[in-house]
């Protein structure tokens, strides 16, 4: 394991802070010094503070959350390769959405993201389940089943959208999206920024219980606590993000991987460099997406699916006996 200069994670928020007052001044509306501090500032003071201000802040509190959702997720289930979209576990979040609203298209949003949080936590432990039933002669096996999972999780949802006139939703939900966010549309990811605390606490028992049950045990960990914990932090902030903006691809599985090269599997060492890095790629990529064809925009989902499959593959091509 490399370490790293103690000065590296100041300078690392720094970074992050310097693309979120970017990510301020990046759009279609004039919104510059210029504009705030000059003759009329009415126009863009608002756009500021309901609309730029909430989208970087959401997008700060989704990137970390997802990413500090993945790097739990491979330490539970001891598999670098496994991550909320890759687990069935977003796919579940989504169908309980889609539910809601068939059922009860009046529920609040704190309602919405709790039957989605309850299916998004089946759906992880059917996932867990058939992961015991399997042989696992290979690490890339546990992706494999669960993207198996995924994929008929989102045929049955999408089947019975399509039967109901929710595709649309359905497909908003699919892909990450923060074009809508505003003041008012964001705050539910507050909730996500408590549960990374809540995981930043209890990080040292979260590393004991990714060395397996019988190690844990041995230690004086209760595996079974810890673990259902785990999938309830896991299961309650992907419910959230997607509640809120929709699925992030593939940024749970990579930011984890990319910084276990640098820091290894400690993960109270590991965890704010991960939510740093998963709030700085989701910051750049939708930075990145509101410039490419300005004045129009690439969601984020669509950009992190491009940018996050390509690390995937390279990932899986040179790592060797990480994936244990």
């Amino acid at each position: 394991m490399k370490t790293l200069p103690i000065a590296t994670l100041p300078l690392a928020t720094l970074g992050i802070g310097l693309l979120a007052v970017w990510s301020l001044f990046v759009g279609v509306s004039d919104v510059s010094l210029a504009t705030l501090f000059g003759g009329a500032t009415d126009q863009a003071t608002q756009v500021l503070l309901v609309s730029r201000l909430p989208r970087t802040l959401a997008l700060i509190l989704a990137g970390a959350a997802m990413a500090v959702s993945g790097l739990l997720l491979q330490m539970l289930v001891r598999n670098r390769f496994v991550e909320p979209s890759t687990a069935g576990t977003a796919e579940s979040a989504i169908f309980g959405m889609m539910m809601v609203s068939l059922l009860a298209p009046e529920m609040p949003v704190f309602g919405r993201m709790a039957v989605a949080s309850l299916c998004a936590l089946a759906g992880t432990g059917l996932f867990l389940a058939i992961l015991r039933q399997v042989p696992l002669r290979s690490p890339l096996v546990v992706p494999l089943v669960g993207i198996m999972l995924g994929g008929v999780i989102t045929a049955m949802t999408e089947f019975i959208a399509y039967r109901q006139d929710l595709i649309q939703s359905v497909r908003g939900w699919e892909t990450g999206d923060f074009s809508a966010i505003l003041l008012g549309r964001y705050e539910l990811l507050w909730l996500s920024a408590a549960l990374t605390g809540v995981a930043y606490l209890a990080a040292d028992r979260f590393t004991v219980a990714g060395m397996g049950r019988d190690v844990a045990t041995n230690l004086g960990i209760d595996h079974h606590k810890v673990m259902a914990l785990g999938l309830v932090i896991v299961s309650m902030t992907t419910a959230a993000v997607i509640a809120t903006c929709g699925m992030i691809p593939f940024l749970g599985l990579i930011v984890p991987n990319v910084v276990s090269l640098v820091r290894g599997d400690n993960m109270r060492g590991s965890l704010p460099w991960v939510a740093l890095m998963g709030a700085g790629l989701v910051l750049a990529c939708d930075i990145a997406g509101r410039l490419v064809i300005h004045p129009y925009e690439i969601p984020i989902g669509t950009m992190m699916g491009v940018i996050g499959s390509a690390l995937f593959l390279y990932l899986l091509l040179r790592r060797n006996g990480h994936a244990g």
